[in-house]
């Protein structure tokens, strides 16, 4: 879902500057990246089954009992964070197709206005005398580009959005994927309970390994520093599960009490 993000960090910077790197990265297209989406349902996959597995353990409920409420935290809260994705993702080519129709109509109707926007626009990046007016009349010359434009330098919105399936699917998959590493002890334990002697701990050990390479995927394909990278979500996350067990064990308390 982001090969040629990875592909490129770790490149040479001038083996993509030729000539030839540029017109075939240009004449591709967008390359939109989903690790964004990847990151948010991994770490949200992992904290939330943790909070499932650490109140279970916390009340002194049976494996057996964890993995199901396990699995059905996987398949629910993966969903529905998955369609929240889609529609907010797909929410925001709504917007961006709203404000073109609202240019394009304000360019028919008053031109000389919003080529004045466009004057104003390019005199606040430098551009003065006839240089300026050269710019303004190439980009007034094209109704899609000057739409385009306005869109970009007024309102600030990405003209080609990230695919509203595809961001889905990446939240949807890297829940399951990450969300379940809590639950595998727990499934050893449940198939034969000499295997794990204490699930609940292999747990956590697991949790954090997930947490660390949940960075060094992100750092590995954004170029980042591996190990800033690995430690600042082992940190992050381990604090939203930590948060998770003390919930937990505050839940043992109430439920001793009744």
């Amino acid at each position: 879902m982001f090969p040629r993000l990875a592909a490129r960090a770790h490149l040479p910077i001038p083996a993509h500057h030729t000539p030839q790197a540029i017109r075939d990265r240009l004449s591709s297209g967008t390359d939109h990246s989903y690790i964004r989406d990847f990151i948010y349902g991994a770490i949200d996959g992992a904290v939330t089954t943790f909070a499932i597995v650490a109140g279970a353990v916390g009340a002194g409920l049976s494996g057996g009992v964890v993995v199901v409420l396990g699995l059905a935290n996987l398949l629910a809260d993966g969903f529905s964070m998955a369609a929240s994705n889609f529609l907010g993702t797909r929410a925001d080519h709504e917007i961006v197709a709203e404000l073109r129709r609202i240019e394009g109509e304000q360019i028919d109707e008053v031109p000389e206005g919003e080529r004045e926007e466009i004057r104003q626009i390019y005199e606040a990046k430098g551009f003065e005398g006839a240089d300026l007016e050269r710019v303004v009349a190439v980009i007034t010359s094209d109704r899609e580009r000057w739409i385009d434009t306005m869109l970009l330098e007024e309102h600030g919105v990405q003209l080609d959005g990230p695919n509203p399936l595809r961001a889905a699917v990446a939240t949807f998959l890297a829940f399951l994927i990450v969300g379940s590493v809590p639950l595998l002890s727990f499934f050893a334990d449940a198939i034969n309970d000499d295997v794990i002697g204490s699930p609940f701990w292999w747990s956590v050990g697991l949790t954090a390994i997930a947490f660390v390479a949940v960075g060094y995927v992100k750092a590995y394909t954004l170029g980042g520093r591996l190990v800033r990278s690995s430690v600042e979500t082992l940190l992050l996350g381990g604090a939203a599960a930590s948060l998770a067990w003390a919930v937990g064990y505050l839940l043992r308390g109430l439920v001793d009490g009744v």
